[in-house]
Formats: structure tokens, sequence, C-alpha cells
């Protein structure tokens, strides 16, 4: 788990304020050997919080199985210059937030980490931000099993800032 960056700032999430549009691909199963994805739909609204030191975005998420509501909670610690990320599923609402995940920026990637369970079995979850302009961006969710050894990424979001 890291511990501090002194690259990493209030402003890191900065380029993600606003209104977009999500492509989701997912994998049908996660840690199961499958190579079949699922592609969908869906929205996100991203607004700072307190001074930008924390921002929030509501997704609406457009499963083949039907809609459902989601939101990032992120939250800055100006001391360790790191970010820790919180998701809260509406299908599940008392089940989350689960552990934060914590990381930072370097050279314009976001990389950030947390234990978990899946299945009742220990991972290891990583999320990337990365190919980030003014207009678009990319997130993706990756678990291991062999704490962080291999990865198998299992959701990819492809994002494009609404004019």
């Amino acid at each position: 788990m890291p511990t501090s960056n002194t690259e990493s700032t209030v402003h890191d999430f900065d380029f993600f304020v606003g209104r977009w549009t999500v492509h989701h691909r997912r994998l049908k199963e996660r840690l199961a050997g499958s190579t079949q994805w699922e592609e969908f739909g869906g929205t996100s609204v991203m607004q700072k919080l307190m001074d930008g030191q924390g921002n929030v975005d509501d997704n609406v998420i457009d499963l083949p199985s039907g809609r459902y509501r989601a939101v990032s909670l992120r939250a800055f610690d100006p001391k360790t210059r790191l970010w820790a990320i919180w998701w809260v599923d509406g299908r599940n609402p008392h089940n989350d937030p689960g552990p934060p995940l914590v990381g930072s920026f370097s050279r314009g990637i976001g990389t950030f980490y947390a234990d978990d369970t899946f299945n009742g079995k220990p991972i290891r979850v990583r999320y990337l931000w990365s190919d980030i302009s003014a207009n678009s961006c990319r997130w993706q969710q990756a678990f291991s099993v062999d704490s962080g050894k291999t990865w198998e990424t299992n959701w990819i979001m492809d994002m494009t800032r609404v004019p």
C-alpha cells in the first residue's frame, strides 16, 4: 500500500469535473478464466467537494440485465498526498463502501490499490486512470489473487466529455 507521493496534488481529478458518456466493457465472469466481454453504456457526472480536496461522481450504468446507479467518493490527504476512493453500488448500498482504494497520480496515470474479498476469497484490487485528455479518459479495474504478481483486468470504462 502506498504511504506517500510527492507528485500527486489536490488537482489530480480536475480533468474529470463535468458530464461524461461512458462505454463499459466488463468480463462476463471475473477470476474464472473468462475471455468473453459484455459491452454497455452509461453516464457519469463529477463535481468537486471540500474546495477540491474531495469529489464525487454519480453514475448511471446500463447493464444488459438492467440499469443501476452508483457513486464514487474520493478524498485527498494533503499530508500523504494520496487519494482514497470509495464505491457505493445502488444495488447493494448496505454492503458498501468497502475498503478504500488508496493511491496517487504519477506521470499522468492514477494507480490505486486495496485489499478486498471476491466470492469469499482475498484479492487485491487495482484501479488505473489513464489516457487522460480534455475530452476523454479511461478507467480500468483489475483483480489479483496472488498479491499483485499477476492481474486480471475485468472492467474498462472509456469516457467522453459531454459538450
